[in-house]
């Protein structure tokens, strides 16, 4: 029997040498990326590896439990959250109809309510919205409203946030050949949510599928414009235009998209009954 195991064929050496190898080839690059001062386990390094994730092929499962990390990370320690479950649902309703009609509907959709009077919103990947009370304030109609939710989706269903990450991660020397720490894309993903502008693309492919998004869950394409002019108008830019591509020029790009059957035919155009909502919810 000794015998027989001295001479295992070749092909059965490869069948463990080279996924051995390749793990090995792996740990090697991520330890050479630590300081030199930290010494860890070799137990603690395998475990750690669990936790390393491969961007390029991230799944949606994946990457809504990463967007609910940066969401832990950030809520309590970056902003407060508005203190009315009756707002939130408002926003969650306008939102969850937004998203039936996106072009990424299967993952789910967390819609939040910052506790500041900013006129801003952002959003994070694996279907994170943060709308800030400023910003519903300064809407006119729940079609405003619901433009810049459209927005926000629209960056979640073109994985800017993902795409960015890969960029800084690969600009830094952060990505190793096994892939970015899970620690490490948390601390990028906060980043990307509260400081870091969206590329100019990045934008106006928001736009575009933002205002598709809005025509088809039935508000009117109009209020996006109109929602923008006012901005464009009010002096000096609010937070959301701050960062972003010049306003008159993703006026003149939202015109492109309009549907002339949607422009101006669709619900939530009605000002007073908005500021009713809004008002009793606040």
């Amino acid at each position: 029997m000794s015998k027989l195991l001295l001479f295992k064929p070749r092909w059965f050496h490869r069948r463990w040498f080279y996924p051995l190898l390749s793990v090995c080839t792996a740990l090697t690059f991520w330890m050479s990326s630590l300081p030199a001062v930290q010494a860890i386990p070799i137990e603690k390094l395998i475990f750690h590896g669990v936790r390393i994730l491969q961007l390029s092929t991230i799944s949606d499962r994946q990457e809504v439990a990463l967007g609910k990390q940066i969401n832990d990370r950030m809520v309590g320690r970056e902003f407060k959250l508005y203190p009315s479950p009756a707002l939130t649902q408002y926003i969650d309703l306008i939102g969850q109809r937004l998203v039936k009609v996106s072009e990424r509907p299967d993952i789910p959709y967390t819609f939040q309510v910052v506790d500041d009077d900013k006129v801003n919103a952002f959003a994070t990947m694996g279907g994170f919205v943060y709308i800030h009370k400023g910003l519903i304030l300064a809407a006119d109609n729940e079609a405003e409203l619901a433009s810049v939710i459209a927005h926000e989706i629209s960056h979640i269903v073109g994985e800017h946030s993902l795409k960015q990450m890969r960029q800084i991660a690969i600009a830094q020397g952060l990505a190793s050949a096994a892939g970015l720490d899970n620690n490490v894309a948390v601390q990028i993903g906060v980043e990307l949510a509260l400081r870091r502008p969206k590329s100019r693309e990045a934008e106006y492919e928001a736009d575009r599928l933002g205002i598709i998004t809005l025509g088809r869950a039935g508000y009117a394409q109009k209020a996006a414009l109109d929602f923008m002019e006012k901005l464009l108008g009010s002096g000096s830019p609010p937070t959301i235009l701050s960062t972003h591509p010049a306003t008159s020029d993703r006026i003149y790009m939202l015109q492109q998209y309009l549907d002339p059957r949607l422009a101006e035919r669709g619900v939530g155009m009605n000002s007073a009954a908005y500021q009713e909502v809004v008002r009793r919810l606040m």
